[in-house]
């Protein structure tokens, strides 16, 4: 049995702050029968409505895939185009993006039904790093990079300081290739950084999310996290 808001949390309907609103406010259903008290214990046959919308209850699924550069991050498209979700067929439970990746951009991204975790993940608050590899036009100067690491200004948009080093140049080509770490996860939020530089992007991979890695996966590969990598997932985003 779980707290009524963790179950609304977890499914993804709301935070769990936002869950004990919908609550408190009358706008959720037990096996037919308004639950105002937050206190309220469910199990997996209890029937849920929220707004006489109801909710599954699922068992946690936690997903690690390799996107490939030419899919989407969401879990269905209008346009027809192949999807994360369709990359991770072979899990049973209804599972969506943490974030995204853009469509011409590859690397890690994790899926779940978790929605309480996904939001964590997701906000700054927790710093979660993220670690991306870009192949772009120019090569940085150490000012540039001093500008990306004490936090740049875009459009009016300020970004928090990044972690930023070049990997490899090649002079002759005039391109590099550089590591940037992060924990927000604006628009196009890299790209704009290194363009904002002098250094467009000509290919982007995210390699690492917090201390997970691509170890072992190649493009279009997907695994299940371990219990320990979610335990530490949580314990980063203070629900251990």
């Amino acid at each position: 049995m779980e707290r009524l808001q963790k179950v609304l949390a977890h499914d993804g309907v709301a935070s769990r702050r936002q869950s004990e609103k919908l609550i408190m406010s009358g706008r959720v259903k037990v096996n037919g029968s308004v639950v105002t008290e937050l206190g309220t214990k469910v199990g997996v046959h209890d029937k849920i409505l929220v707004d006489g919308v109801p909710i599954t209850t699922e068992a946690p699924a936690y997903v690690m895939l390799y996107k490939p550069r030419g899919v989407i991050s969401t879990s269905n498209d209008e346009k027809g185009r192949k999807t994360v979700v369709d990359l991770v067929e072979n899990v049973s439970q209804r599972v969506y993006p943490v974030g995204r990746l853009d469509y011409d951009t590859s690397g890690l991204l994790l899926l779940t039904n978790d929605g309480e975790l996904a939001n964590r993940l997701t906000h700054p608050k927790y710093e979660v790093e993220k670690t991306y590899v870009a192949r772009v036009t120019g090569i940085p100067t150490n000012d540039a990079l001093r500008e990306l690491r004490q936090g740049i200004t875009v459009d009016e948009i300020k970004y928090a300081p990044a972690k930023a080093k070049i990997i490899s140049t090649d002079e002759k080509k005039k391109i590099a290739i550089v590591s940037l770490t992060i924990h927000e996860g604006k628009n196009h939020q890299v790209k704009k950084m290194l363009n904002a530089i002098g250094c467009p992007v000509e290919k982007l991979k995210r390699e690492e999310y917090g201390f997970l890695t691509l170890k072992g996966l190649q493009p279009g590969d997907a695994r299940n996290l371990k219990p320990e990598e979610v335990k530490e997932l949580r314990r980063l985003t203070g629900l251990a």
